[in-house]
């Protein structure tokens, strides 16, 4: 036999819908339980005791008995053997006061009802929005807010400011704070104005943010833009429109290796933040006329940055990523890498990509000495004479 408890559990499988009703002014009550349970005189007759209690149980948390809930009704049925019993054979919620006793919803309700009323008066092309998430009226509750950016954004669905700096009357963290929903709402409201591939909240909705630095070292100081200055650091925006007369460009992986790379003729030197950060440089259309040498630790994962840089700029040469670097130099164990396809590597790099791998060893390039990754420069560049050492 059903329990208030299950009784319960029914009514609030429709809480979405009884909401939906209130916004679209249908009656969603008087509404049946269904599966109140069969009753059997097997059932009765073995546990008459229980049988009762669960009778009392169902009655005394009845509308009957609290005014208020669910609307019980029972039949005297007459069995075999213990002859007529109460058995319950409907059990409704006849409004939506009744509706909300049993499910302890008022509270949430009438946050609902507030929540909407406002909408409804300030903004009211969200209610198209709201038939689809109505729980959310319940789940965030400072709307007030929430509808001064919204609005801004239908005015302005193209700020590029910062968050901060936005002319909205709420704290300087609010939108952060609420970015979730705040979301969900611009895309219903400005879909024609949203970065749909952007996944950053900031690129997504035409706002400036805090960008990654692209740090550049002038190796032939005659390509610096900047009188005496040798290391510059851009954002990724205003370094993809920088542009630079040099024919060559250093990638590093270490900090250290970008600060000492000796002088260069027409050569740069690049530095992204170190590892797969290199994914920084793959749409930046000026770079693509360039050489590139790309310089990182002799491990898995170096050679498998090297690859990835290779997807964006394919002439890339790797730069003492080899086994006679490796075997001049005392290696260490290195952190376990799984095998990946890794294309864009020769042979030989490819063969000590799975060496390194498989015996997990590595060699930071730093501790590689000054004096041999001079003379391997050297050696790598010495066919064009017009380098200067």
């Amino acid at each position: 036999m059903i329990t208030p408890k299950e009784i319960q559990e029914q009514c609030l499988k429709w809480w979405k819908d009884v909401l939906l009703s209130s916004i679209n002014s249908v009656a969603y009550f008087p509404k049946d339980i269904s599966r109140i349970g069969k009753v059997s005189s097997k059932d009765i007759l073995n546990k008459l005791s229980n049988y009762k209690q669960s009778i009392e149980l169902l009655s005394n948390n009845s509308k009957a008995v609290k005014k208020i809930g669910y609307s019980l009704f029972i039949e005297e049925r007459l069995f075999d053997k213990i002859g007529k019993q109460p058995v319950p054979h409907k059990i409704s919620i006849d409004s939506i006061e009744d509706y909300l006793r049993v499910t302890g919803k008022e509270k949430e309700y009438q946050t609902f009802l507030k929540n909407y009323s406002l909408i409804q008066n300030e903004l009211p092309l969200l209610i198209e929005w709201i038939k689809v998430n109505p729980t959310r009226l319940i789940e965030h509750d400072t709307w007030l807010d929430t509808l001064k950016v919204c609005k801004y954004f239908l005015t302005t669905p193209k700020p590029n400011l910062y968050i901060r700096q936005l002319p909205i009357d709420i704290h300087t963290k609010y939108i952060w704070d609420n970015k979730v929903i705040i979301q969900s709402l611009l895309e219903f409201l400005i879909p024609e104005h949203i970065n749909k591939d952007e996944q950053k909240f900031e690129l997504r909705f035409n706002l400036k943010f805090s960008e990654h630095l692209i740090r550049i070292r002038f190796l032939d100081k005659t390509l610096s833009p900047l009188d005496n200055a040798t290391d510059i650091s851009l954002t990724v925006s205003e370094f993809s429109v920088f542009h630079s007369h040099c024919d060559n460009i250093f990638v590093t992986e270490n900090l250290m290796n970008f600060l000492t790379l000796p002088h260069l003729t027409k050569t740069i030197a690049v530095w992204s933040g170190g590892g797969f950060n290199v994914s920084h440089f793959k749409d930046i259309a000026w770079l693509k006329s360039k050489q590139f040498y790309y310089w990182g630790d002799i491990d898995a994962q170096g050679f498998q940055i090297l690859n990835q840089f290779r997807t964006y700029f394919s002439n890339t040469i790797a730069v003492m990523m080899d086994e006679e670097t490796l075997v001049s130099f005392t290696s260490a164990s290195g952190q376990p890498a799984t095998n990946q396809n890794l294309q864009r590597l020769t042979e030989s790099e490819l063969k000590l990509y799975n060496h390194l791998r498989q015996n997990n060893i590595r060699l930071e390039q730093e501790k590689i000495t000054q004096t041999f990754a001079e003379e391997r420069i050297k050696k790598l560049l010495q066919g064009q004479p017009s380098y200067v050492f």
